[in-house]
């Protein structure tokens, strides 16, 4: 009887409390799977990816898998210095889908050739040799990396790195030789041993310390944090550096084995640009950042000349460089020429000076001074030379956002070729058309020319280059490709992409650009590739690749542009489901993600094209058309403000732009004000909880993978540079964290537990959510094992997904009509 009566009380006190505090529903589930239709589009075989040949001869297709599988991420990493590496294979974690298929298709007539690639293959950094007569690309197995070649014109691969593996930890290992033949790799040192155990007892606490020296810093996720992460990325990290004839196999050491952070052969192939890392490690920043010398060895891995011994990054100003040299990148028109760039203001860009930068060069065999090349006043941005010697110095000056670029030659006083504003897309002049086949390793050596010829040489045919670009204007992006003499410094349009389509240029075909190759697509029309003759005004098919996705076949999408009460011109793109009704209000989504600008000319241009075809992949909320919801899709949201002020009145701007974008789409007919809800991913994120939290314009709200909480990024975010401690207002007021207890609308919160980036630390989603659930809100929150920034995993992809449909379903599209008197006030 005592039991009986125990077991009654207890029955009593558990129906008190659930009648009390009520019933909280069960977060105990496994991984939720979307409807059907999505599960279709997203298990579909990806379309290829296409890398052309040097010679312009063949097209590589790349076949993938569509997604990893969450098995595949659980696989043990080492997270330490800012990467993340298998420790097993000795590469980074792989977290996409692998390369399964290497198909080569002749670019003149279309025939195709099968690469033979391993069984199980699972292919990365593929890559063709200078000359197009081989293909290389790594292949991953269970215990190691192999590196395999591949004869373009048989398809037959084989492996030519034995029973080495390749050390991935620090990116691609792999650079081609000019002569075609050789390779430059990265391997696991020989006889390496086992990897550092982890001591079971600590042997005392992991210390940092200042002595006085001011070292503001991002928040870094991954760095290193124990004397055993120190050993580990030593381990993992060592590298040596070997030549291999790709023909015979044949493999020549170069050098000792050392912490290879970059790796560059010169033109001639005879000498290499070697960036090693050393000790003390840093453990603000990532492996980028750590002390290193750089240095240039012959082929046989002897010092020839030491170019730098640099400290770490860790003190370089907010918005400053290091002082010592950067940007080391060899001269690609000449067969060993290095240049890099010494800061003339201390790396700090308030010190007021004449020049900010100076470029230095010095030739083969490096015994003599260098010689200067050039000074900028503003900061240096890029330099990359044409095949004729003419060199495109960029220099940029962040309080003005202008950026200058200046022609370069022998004998002659700079000429300025253009001077812009940095974010006035209509007057993007366009990208030079370089040549890969300099035998400059992969990164070419072109110094990122401020987005400029970054990756080889820039083509010249007699006094004139060749400009591609995107062709922004007020009705959309058409691309085009010019032509401009660098004499007279007059340009002339090639080509440029019909109204009502959306065709991008892939590459000249032949150095009149008479012929080139394109990629064409419109609304109805998945991208394909095409070859075009210019002279003859005829274009030829060279891909015929089908749409992955036909269930969205319906999808009527149109660009749509209105103006926030400010003045400020907006734009978006508004998506319709298959089968809608003109007339018809939907349950409608905005996705959008906040840019910042120094004027309103250049926030008010219109960006992107709705001529292109719609690709849906991943976790991409254009799955909601598929459910019957219309989404507009990147609505602007500017912010504005000259200098660093934009954000001053970021709220305010944010709220106006979102409230525009409601007032055109309820205008247009396709929705009405009680069914809009708002999301985005990152940034977008951030946006999201802070329109929640100062606006009633929204029903519901998804945030995935944000932050909330700006103090936790103290010393700048996004386009923010100003300190927390240098406008505490400006932080607090941006922070929707602080303003938790105004979000009364329905908020899905979506993290990804190993988030990668910098400033959206897990920890932000995590503490928005006590915040929120603390005042009462509704609120849903979900972490994704495994996963960082982006999520991939097909197991991932689904639930999120899921949840974003049932979270619109639940509290939009069958959201009944607010009651005006009981909305929320703000």
């Amino acid at each position: 009887m005592k039991a009986r009566a125990f077991a009654f009380a207890v029955a009593l006190v558990i129906a008190s409390s659930t009648a009390q505090y009520g019933q909280q529903p069960s977060t105990r589930a496994g991984y939720l799977t979307p409807p059907k239709v999505v599960v279709d589009i997203l298990d579909a075989p990806p379309t290829p990816t296409v890398i052309v040949s040097p010679d312009h001869r063949l097209v590589a297709l790349l076949n993938r898998r569509s997604m990893p599988t969450i098995a595949d991420l659980a696989e043990p990493i080492h997270r330490i210095a800012g990467t993340r590496i298998n420790p097993k294979t000795n590469g980074r974690q792989q977290r996409t889908g692998s390369i399964i298929a290497i198909t080569l298709k002749s670019i003149s007539d279309g025939t195709e050739k099968k690469i033979n690639v391993p069984p199980n293959a699972n292919i990365a950094n593929v890559s063709f040799s200078t000359d197009g007569k081989r293909l290389s690309f790594t292949n991953t197995k269970d215990n190691g990396i192999e590196l395999w070649v591949a004869d373009t014109a048989t398809g037959q691969a084989k492996l030519v790195s034995g029973t080495d593996r390749l050390n991935a930890t620090g990116g691609d290992p792999i650079d081609w030789l000019k002569d075609g033949v050789t390779l430059l790799v990265q391997l696991v040192p020989s006889g390496r041993g086992s990897a550092p155990a982890e001591p079971r007892v600590p042997s005392g606490p992991n210390i940092q310390e200042n002595h006085g020296k001011a070292a503001p810093a991002e928040t870094y996720e991954d760095m290193i944090k124990s004397n055993h992460d120190e050993d580990l990325f030593e381990y993992y990290f060592t590298s040596q550096l070997a030549m291999i004839d790709s023909t015979t196999g044949r493999k020549t050491l170069v050098g000792k084995p050392g912490l290879l952070e970059n790796v560059t052969p010169s033109p001639s192939g005879e000498y290499i640009l070697v960036s090693r890392l050393k000790r003390p490690f840093s453990r603000l920043v990532p492996m980028n950042g750590f002390p290193k010398e750089i240095e240039i060895w012959n082929r046989r891995g002897e010092l020839m000349r030491k170019l730098a011994d640099l400290p770490s990054s860790e003190g370089v100003p907010i918005n400053g460089v290091e002082p010592g040299p950067r940007n080391c990148r060899w001269r690609l028109d000449q067969p060993a020429t290095v240049t890099w760039v010494e800061a003339l203001d201390e790396g700090n860009p308030k010190n007021k000076v004449p020049f900010r930068d100076r470029v230095l060069a010095l030739a083969a065999p490096f015994s003599s001074a260098p010689i200067e090349v050039a000074k900028t006043e503003g900061r240096f941005s890029g330099l990359s030379y044409t095949e004729k010697g003419i060199a495109l110095l960029s220099e940029s000056d962040r309080a003005t956002r202008r950026v200058r670029t200046w022609i370069l030659e022998s004998g002659a006083e700079p000429r300025k070729l253009w001077d812009r504003r940095q974010q006035d897309a209509y007057a993007n002049p366009g990208t030079p058309v370089v040549r890969r086949d300099s035998g400059a390793g992969r990164a070419g050596g072109g110094g990122g020319f401020g987005g400029f010829g970054g990756g080889g040489l820039i083509q010249q045919t007699g006094d004139s280059i060749y400009l591609i670009g995107a062709g922004s204007s007020p009705d959309g992006d058409r691309p085009f490709l010019d032509r401009l003499d660098l004499k007279t410094l007059k340009t002339e349009r090639l080509f440029r992409s019909t109204e009502k389509t959306y065709e991008s240029i892939v590459a000249p075909l032949d150095d009149d650009a008479k012929s080139i190759l394109t990629e064409y697509e419109t609304p109805a029309d998945p991208p394909n590739y095409y070859v075009r003759d210019l002279a003859a005004g005829t274009k030829r098919a060279l891909t015929q690749f089908k749409d992955p996705a036909p269930q969205l076949a319906g999808v009527a999408k149109q660009f749509i542009t209105y103006q926030r009460k400010d003045g400020v011109k907006l734009s978006g793109t508004l998506y319709l489901p298959p089968g809608y009704k003109k007339g018809e209000r939907l349950p409608l989504v905005m996705w959008a993600y906040p840019r910042e600008f120094t004027d309103t000319d250049t926030a008010s241009q219109v960006s992107g094209s709705a001529y292109r075809f719609t690709r849906v992949t991943g976790i991409s909320h254009l799955f909601l058309l598929t459910q019957g919801y219309a989404i507009l899709d990147n609505p602007t949201m500017p912010i504005v403000g000259p200098g660093e002020t934009a954000n001053d009145n970021y709220v305010d701007q944010l709220v106006a732009s979102a409230e525009a974008a409601v007032n055109k789409v309820v205008e247009m007919g396709v929705a009405d004000r009680d069914r809009i809800g708002i999301g985005g991913h990152s940034y977008g994120a951030f946006m999201t909880a802070n329109l929640l939290a100062h606006s009633d314009l929204f029903r519901a709200g998804i945030a995935r993978s944000g932050a909330y909480n700006r103090t936790l990024t103290p010393f700048g975010f996004q386009s923010e540079r100003r300190t927390f401690w240098e406008v505490p207002d400006v932080y607090g007021k941006m922070s929707p964290f602080f303003y938790a207890n105004k979000i009364k609308a329905p908020i899905l919160l979506i993290h990804g537990e190993a988030d990668d980036n910098s400033g959206t630390f897990p920890i932000q989603s995590e503490r928005f959510y006590m915040a929120l659930k603390g005042h009462g809100a509704t609120v849903r929150y979900i972490t994704l094992p495994y996963e960082a920034h982006a999520y991939t995993a097909r197991e991932s992809v689904f639930h999120t997904l899921a949840e974003m449909i049932n979270w619109m379903d639940k509290y939009v599209k069958n959201a009944g009509a607010r009651d005006a008197a009981a909305a929320h006030a703000k």
